[in-house]
């Protein structure tokens, strides 16, 4: 399996501030007006976080391999006012670029340089599901890994920005309105609809 993108689970009313300034480390995002999906128990744990060689884990700009994960899944009901941005695997070639094995705030987090990608098990973190409910530290992991990020020091530049995944026409047309020039594309099942 190939990484063709990587995608960011973004509210419509944000995306005017992304096309100006990129996607934003938690720390730089806190000194803009934006509305935030974040949980704050993960940010909690996010913010206590060091990238081992790197920076604080919120002073990175982080990335989902794959939206459709459990984050996605707890923000299901709100999809009509989001979109996922598709970014460019470009990304990588940013400096101090981190991959993670799962979600960065995790205990059991690897953090990588982006050169072990292809040691990833790729299908794993692509999966449509994490459910196991004969096993469920299995569920917990996969759970874990359906998370997985890449992680780009302080912001992700608008240039790198592809495209967009939104749930149906009417978010479609919102984000047309807002002014997104690139390519949309309606997939409903990335939100659980």
């Amino acid at each position: 399996m190939n990484l063709t993108e990587f995608q960011n689970i973004t509210p419509l009313a944000n995306i005017s501030s992304v096309l100006k300034h990129g996607i934003l480390s938690y720390t730089q995002a806190a000194r803009l007006q934006h509305d935030s999906i974040a949980l704050q128990e993960v940010q909690d744990k996010r913010d206590a976080k060091q990238v081992p060689g790197g920076l604080r884990l919120h002073e990175y700009a982080n990335v989902y391999f794959h939206a459709r994960n459990p984050m996605m899944s707890r923000r299901r009901n709100e999809a009509s006012s989001l979109c996922v941005l598709r970014i460019s695997t470009d990304i990588l070639k940013i400096s101090g670029a981190v991959i993670t094995d799962q979600n960065a705030a995790s205990k059991y987090v690897r953090f990588s340089s982006p050169d072990r990608l292809r040691f990833m098990d790729l299908e794993y973190v692509f999966a449509a599901n994490w459910k196991h409910p004969e096993n469920q530290i299995e569920e917990w992991r996969h759970s874990s890994a359906k998370c997985a990020e890449a992680l780009i020091p302080h912001r992700i530049p608008p240039e790198y920005l592809i495209g967009a995944y939104v749930v149906d026409a009417a978010a479609q047309t919102r984000l047309e309105e807002i002014g997104f020039g690139l390519p949309i594309v309606i997939d409903a099942d990335i939100f659980f609809h």
